[in-house]
């Protein structure tokens, strides 16, 4: 493992995302982007990506540079292409796009097509709370089928995760960011980097047998959905409304191209509620129950966030670990784009 200050390890990203041809103002959001993934615990939508992302831009999939299209809007609803746009930038402005929506006409739907990877979904939600409104947010991989639907063995679903924000009077939002497969597929890398096995009900080989080898998944294996039944359906639906609604892409064995799709649904309490009862009312629930009596002392009940505000404060007090491949991993995509070794360690030690 290394351990790295997070503003260090934004530099070195932002400088080999900049050597990979983005402006320094997109390398830079990218940066900070993934960094920050790594910060809240989210590794698998952290630095661990850019290897990838260099990769997706060299085979067109991702461009850098790409400003993002309005393709219809009116005073409450918009569909934006992503032109395959750094998901990092696109997606800030398509978040950006809808809270100033909603912020006039009290809600809002956007809806994002043909993007690249949007990274920490959770981002977006932030974003929303931070002024006040409520999010929720649907995405898909339309070239990424990855996932076993419920009683199916193969791929035919990408890892469909959904975010919800709800600001809460006087105190943090409350932010659920949760992948409607058993885990992102970044973490079966983080494992496969680390060589370790994973938890059993995670993966399935290419037979559709259980394994807890994070290599049977890239040798063509699927992820499984959480909650069986439940979770296929969620993941389902998830495909639906981030693919077909928002006149993008679902899961197409078809489509070549690593594309997201977004659906955001922004509320703004403040154009009904004045008086600030719903963000009150919001806070007292999530207080009642955090209040309730642990079942192991010193562990008391958290809230969808808290955890991500926990670690976002402890590493940035002693720094984000790095495993070892990963860090291989930066230093090969740095040597890609023409920064040395000797460069980069400058800049993490510096």
């Amino acid at each position: 493992m290394k351990t790295i200050a997070a503003p260090k390890l934004v530099a070195i990203v932002a400088a080999i995302m900049e050597g990979g041809g983005s402006s320094a103002a997109e390398a830079s959001t990218i940066a900070e982007r993934l960094v920050d993934s790594n910060l809240v615990g989210h590794d698998s939508h952290g630095v661990v990506r850019v290897g990838k992302y260099l990769e997706w831009a060299r085979e067109g999939w991702l461009k850098p540079n790409a400003a993002p299209s309005i393709v219809f809007d009116s005073d409450a609803l918009a569909i934006i292409d992503g032109n395959r746009g750094f998901g990092q930038v696109v997606g800030e402005f398509a978040t950006k796009f809808g809270v100033a929506k909603a912020a006039k006409t009290g809600i809002a739907m956007i809806g994002l097509r043909n993007c690249g990877h949007l990274g920490r979904l959770g981002d977006w939600a932030e974003i929303a709370a931070a002024a006040g409104q409520v999010s929720l947010h649907f995405l898909n991989t339309s070239g990424a089928m990855r996932v076993a639907p419920f009683g199916g063995s193969d791929r035919r679903l990408s890892t469909n995760p959904l975010a919800v924000g709800v600001p809460l009077a006087g105190t943090d939002p409350a932010i659920l960011d949760i992948t409607t497969s058993t885990v992102a597929e970044g973490k079966l890398m983080i494992a496969l980097n680390k060589g370790e096995q994973v938890p059993e009900g995670w993966i399935v080989d290419k037979h559709g047998r259980p394994t807890i080898e994070p290599k049977d998944f890239y040798d063509g294996g699927a992820l499984l959905t959480i909650g069986a039944h439940k979770g296929s359906g969620l993941s389902i639906i998830t495909d639906l409304l981030a693919g077909a609604i928002t006149t993008g892409r679902s899961s197409d064995p078809d489509d070549d191209v690593l594309r997201n799709n977004m659906l955001s649904i922004f509320i703004a309490p403040a154009v009904y509620d004045p008086s600030g009862a719903v963000l009150a009312e919001a806070r007292r629930f999530v207080d009642f129950v955090k209040a309730s009596p642990p079942v192991r002392p010193g562990e008391p009940v958290l809230a969808p966030g808290d955890v991500e505000r926990r670690n976002r404060a402890a590493r940035l007090a002693s720094g984000v670990q790095i495993d070892d491949k990963t860090w291989s991993d930066l230093l090969a995509a740095a040597a890609s784009v023409g920064i040395d070794e000797g460069k980069v360690s400058a800049i993490a030690s510096g």
